[in-house]
């Protein structure tokens, strides 16, 4: 049987009450996830399924909010690699994760992804920009 909107709309409820108590100072804390998800395994709750899954997409966007990945053409000297640090430090606040990657195909320039923001000055980016323009 499918849970009604209510049943769904409680879960959600749930899982946003359960993801605010694993944030310290703002900050998404391991430990505490796990042990949400230990204690909500051990109720047996009818609702565990879909509270779980409400709290997985949450702690998931959390996640990518606080990781960046950086991706250019050629590897990044590593003072260059410092100073996009700082700077995406600055604008997305502390406890951010920065990747790097060699991506050939982006041509020159970089490609740079926080979450759902996109930040794109790389050649291939401009390319297939111009291509959709026409």
């Amino acid at each position: 049987m499918r849970p009604s909107h209510e049943d769904q709309q409680a879960a959600k409820r749930e899982a946003k009450q359960l993801f605010r108590s694993c944030l310290v100072n703002g900050v998404l804390d391991e430990s505490r996830v796990r042990r949400v998800v230990q204690l909500v395994v051990a109720a047996r709750h009818r609702d565990c399924p879909a509270i779980l899954s409400h709290f997985g997409r949450l702690v998931k966007l959390e996640l990518a909010r606080h990781t960046a990945t950086i991706e250019s053409a050629t590897p990044l000297p590593a003072d260059v690699q410092v100073a996009i640090e700082a700077a995406l430090a600055r604008r997305y606040g502390r406890g951010l994760t920065a990747a790097f990657a060699q991506r050939p195909a982006l041509i020159g320039g970089m490609r740079i992804q926080v979450g759902c923001d996109v930040y794109d000055g790389s050649v291939q980016g401009r390319l297939t920009a111009l291509e959709n323009a026409l």
